[in-house]
């Protein structure tokens, strides 16, 4: 086991399952009309919001995370980066940095990765490379925070009303007193969502995310995630497309979104995630 332990959120999207990278998970909740449900799916998720249900997630507790990190530590590590969404779209960053303050100072280190999905799995995979090559607690933690400032999330939706419920808008909610013929581009910035563009059609939203994608990955090797909910052939058609036009990507992968996650965003999503690699640049 290496000597510093990584741990994540349920948000996290990964290449591989967290147990074969070694990476510890503290779920999140989904709940259904107020009742919380196991083992719920993103395809459960669409349909339940198709259904007008009212579904809602919550945090984990501080207790949960103390929990985990006294797990790593007591399997062997000497140390945990702990790694989660944005501070400003869940109370999660907040339970985790409350949870290490019952351990010595330094022994668990947190990181905001100021997004989520495949935005939280690039930081988690650097930060796991890095405790894997031998790095102490602040070389996993400095492999993590700077995959952060390399990494770009944009996505289309649908519709802004799954955000608009869940409280999760931000700024982006000046988009709501627009024409519902506007079919809005948004991005993450320093955790928040925000509006990038407005454009008149799904075909042509979906056009522009990928040329937007195109222009932030730049010339240089970079990893991308293609997301969606419930419209993998649209997704499908976007990592095609960002393939052929991104010949220096070391890969551009296809996952849908997890629960969580999918909740506040609704069914049709397309989402992007761009992480660069270092030297590389882009928009």
């Amino acid at each position: 086991m290496a000597r510093v332990a990584v741990v994540t959120d349920s948000t996290v999207d990964l290449p591989s399952p967290a147990s074969d990278l070694g990476v510890h998970v503290v779920p999140l909740t989904v709940m259904v009309s107020g009742q919380p449900v196991d083992g719920i799916t993103p395809a459960d998720v669409a349909r339940v919001l198709r259904e007008k249900k009212t579904v809602t997630t919550s945090r984990p507790s501080p207790a949960e995370f103390a929990a985990a990190y006294q797990q790593a530590l007591s399997a062997g590590a000497e140390r945990v980066v702990s790694i989660h969404l944005s501070r400003q779209l869940s109370g999660t960053w907040e339970a985790a940095v409350l949870a290490s303050q019952d351990f010595p100072f330094g022994v668990v280190r947190v990181v905001d990765s100021r997004s989520t999905a495949a935005g939280l799995g690039f930081a988690v995979l650097a930060a796991v490379a890095a405790a894997e090559a031998g790095g102490s607690a602040a070389e996993v933690q400095q492999a993590a925070a700077a995959t952060v400032d390399r990494t770009r999330t944009m996505f289309y939706v649908d519709t802004l009303e799954y955000l608009r419920r869940g409280g999760r808008i931000g700024s982006a909610s000046t988009l709501l007193a627009t024409s519902l013929s506007i079919k809005p581009l948004l991005q993450m910035v320093e955790g928040h969502i925000v509006a990038l563009e407005k454009v008149r059609t799904s075909t042509k939203a979906v056009a522009r995310l990928v040329q937007l994608t195109v222009d932030a990955a730049g010339d240089g090797p970079v990893d991308v995630a293609v997301h969606h909910l419930a419209a993998l052939t649209r997704a499908n058609g976007v990592a095609a497309q960002l393939r052929t036009a991104l010949p220096a990507a070391r890969s551009v992968r296809v996952a849908e979104i997890g629960p969580v996650i999918a909740a506040h965003l609704g069914p049709g999503v397309i989402g992007t995630v761009v992480a660069r690699q270092p030297g590389s640049t882009g928009v």
